[in-house]
């Protein structure tokens, strides 16, 4: 993949360096596993679409507690609603949270001469 220029709140940039699977945990222990993730090694905020949240089987609202815009993801358990995250909504529309990374994949160039090999490496 080449860079390319993104528009963030900072200005104009060239950040997304590549893309991949990442999974990541949200605050109250929720996995999301992003098929195509993009990598922005200069970025110190990341993007978390719909699309991603729904592929996983959530869903989304919003509603507000008092004064305060929240943006639930909700999962569906023997048919009732259960919140699952609660996301803080900033003024200008968009929600946050923290999230951390819970897998590393490193890439290794090495042919394997059977399926079977890679399966007794991992065990």
């Amino acid at each position: 993949m080449r860079e390319v220029n993104v528009s963030t709140i900072s200005g104009t940039t060239n950040i997304i360096e590549g893309f991949r699977r990442a999974s990541i945990l949200l605050p109250r222990g929720t996995r999301l596993h992003i098929k195509n993730a993009f990598y922005s090694p200069k970025s110190n905020r990341n993007l978390l679409s719909f699309k991603d949240i729904r592929l996983n089987g959530y869903h989304i609202e919003t509603n507000n507690e008092g004064d305060i815009e929240y943006l639930y993801i909700t999962r569906i358990e023997s048919n009732k609603k259960c919140i699952l995250e609660k996301l803080l909504a900033f003024s200008y529309g968009l929600y946050y949270t923290y999230i951390n990374a819970i897998e590393m994949h490193v890439i290794v160039s090495q042919k394997l001469r059977n399926k079977n090999e890679i399966i007794s490496c991992l065990a």
